[in-house]
């Protein structure tokens, strides 16, 4: 198919609604720019918008070494949360592609967050409030193959996510030290620290802001920002789980 801005985002929403994978769009596009993904992405959050979605926050992906070793690539990325991706406490996780589960530390924030110039200081100041976070990560693109253009497209694999019920003031907290271990069924697979998302989580979050403002945007008050996997994912084939060292517990899956 011949793509666009408007075409590429329709098809990947298509993908999404229809659980179907698909090639990369680089594949028929191998010319695709970071800034022409990015208008992908806020063209399919215009899509989602139109149809009852709420934009409740962002996303950052590819945040953590082990994460873009996995996947190939060399940047972080950030994209869009709606309303239509929170997943409640023990609530199943809804159909998908071919699901993966990634552990993550949330911000609430408590004031707008407007770049350029945003340092990791400045960027937790504006915290509200801390949780322990788990996304089910999805792709539409076929065995998880993609480019940096092509994720960024796609809404940084997003699927849904849940956040935990334990929420701590930044300022009790130590987040580069914060530990979780992550179980897939019985089998703990992953162990890391919040120093594995850019060194510290609010880095990422000032990442965000500043990516964000080279396109006009900025974070708003009241939303909640999911900083990047802390480690690698594991496909949701059981039930995963994650245990911070002071953020509590989260479990998805059956």
């Amino acid at each position: 198919m011949n793509l666009s801005v408007e075409t590429a985002a329709a098809e990947l929403l298509r993908r999404e609604d229809d659980r179907v994978d698909g090639d990369p769009l680089t594949d028929t596009w191998p010319d695709l720019d970071l800034d022409t993904a990015y208008a992908i992405q806020d063209e399919t959050l215009r899509l989602r918008l139109s149809r009852g979605e709420t934009l409740i926050g962002v996303k950052l992906g590819l945040t953590s070494r082990a994460k873009q070793q996995r996947m190939n690539v060399d940047s972080p990325l950030v994209a869009w949360l709606t309303d239509a991706m929170v997943l409640p406490q023990g609530v199943p996780a809804p159909p998908l592609i071919h699901p993966r589960v990634e552990p993550e530390i949330a911000f609430v924030m408590g004031r707008k967050l407007s770049g350029p110039g945003i340092t990791a200081a400045t960027a937790l100041g504006a915290v509200e409030g801390v949780f322990a976070g788990l996304e089910i990560i999805d792709s539409r693109y076929r065995d998880f193959r993609f480019t940096l253009p092509d994720v960024v497209a796609d809404n940084a694999s997003s699927g849904a996510f849940v956040t935990g019920s334990v929420c701590l003031s930044p300022g009790d907290l130590n987040l580069a030290l914060e530990g979780c271990v992550l179980s897939s069924g019985s089998s703990i697979v992953h162990t890391a620290t919040g120093a594995a998302v850019q060194g510290h989580p609010a880095e990422a979050l000032a990442l965000a802001a500043n990516t964000l403002a080279r396109r006009g945007k900025r974070i708003e008050a009241g939303w909640l920002v999911l900083t990047g996997g802390v480690t690698d994912a594991v496909p949701l084939e059981t039930s995963v789980s994650v245990e911070f060292t002071n953020l509590g517990r989260l479990t998805v899956g059956s």
